[in-house]
């Protein structure tokens, strides 16, 4: 009996965390399936209440990663390949787990992040960080976030391909050092990057593409779900995509 209850205690406090992770994403509706029956929050491998979910990091060391992202920064240095580098304050690399499963790539930095010299800080990545551990149940330093370009756009326009040209080398040698095994492409102008494609982010989104033998999925950027709520649960979905894949590479290693 007591099995039981513990079990259905469980189920509870999944569904508080799920209702609360779509309220934070804007989504006032529970999706259900035909029929009417209620589409339940998928649970990753369940942890102990007084235990830490294991990192999401591969077998290789991570210090060995964290080096070879080192060697990546420092032959950045102080860097004036592109025009970006006249109005930047900070160069911004990215941050995470240098042996991270999983990666995020969006664009390029904004004010908070040119500020910081950090991705993803501003409220875009406020609302990346809740789609991390709100809905994914991981911390963000278990990932790894970055952008195509490491220095901000004036006015958080969008790069130029000369601007992408120059970074991009970067990173393809960051993710050749952390070798993930899923890549998160957030928008139009990191799908089109990395995929080399033409097609839009609509176009693209909620299907798995390829970026060097490694799964990627393209959705849309949060600075965009903050201009545009009514798409958050397309994201969710695309994460829950994500999450599948995680959870099959879990029971795989």
């Amino acid at each position: 009996m007591e099995d039981i209850r513990n079990e259905l205690l469980d189920v509870v406090r999944d569904v508080r965390t799920h209702l609360e992770y779509q309220t934070a994403l804007g989504i006032s509706s529970i999706e259900t399936l035909p029929g009417g029956m209620v589409v339940a929050p998928q649970r990753l491998t369940p942890v102990a209440a007084n235990q830490e979910r294991e990192p999401l990091s591969k077998l290789e060391s991570s210090a060995t990663m964290s080096q070879g992202l080192d060697c990546v920064r420092q032959e950045i240095g102080n860097c004036t390949r592109c025009k970006l580098h006249r109005e930047r304050k900070n160069i911004v690399f990215g941050e995470g787990d240098p042996s991270a499963v999983l990666v995020f790539i969006g664009e390029g930095p904004g004010h908070e992040e040119d500020e910081q010299g950090r991705p993803f800080v501003g409220a875009a990545g406020q609302l990346l960080t809740d789609i991390i551990v709100k809905g994914m149940k991981l911390k963000r330093e278990d990932v790894y976030i970055c952008n195509i370009v490491k220095c901000r756009p004036p006015n958080n326009r969008n790069p130029e391909p000369d601007e992408i040209e120059a970074c991009e080398p970067f990173l393809i040698k960051q993710l050749q050092t952390i070798k993930p095994k899923i890549i998160v492409a957030l928008g139009s102008i990191a799908a089109k990057t990395l995929l080399k494609s033409s097609e839009g982010i609509t176009a693209l989104r909620g299907k798995w593409q390829t970026y060097q033998g490694i799964p990627l999925m393209p959705t849309f950027h949060p600075a965009y779900l903050l201009r545009n709520p009514n798409d958050k649960a397309l994201v969710w979905k695309d994460i829950q995509l994500v999450m599948a894949e995680i959870e099959k590479i879990r029971k795989e290693a």
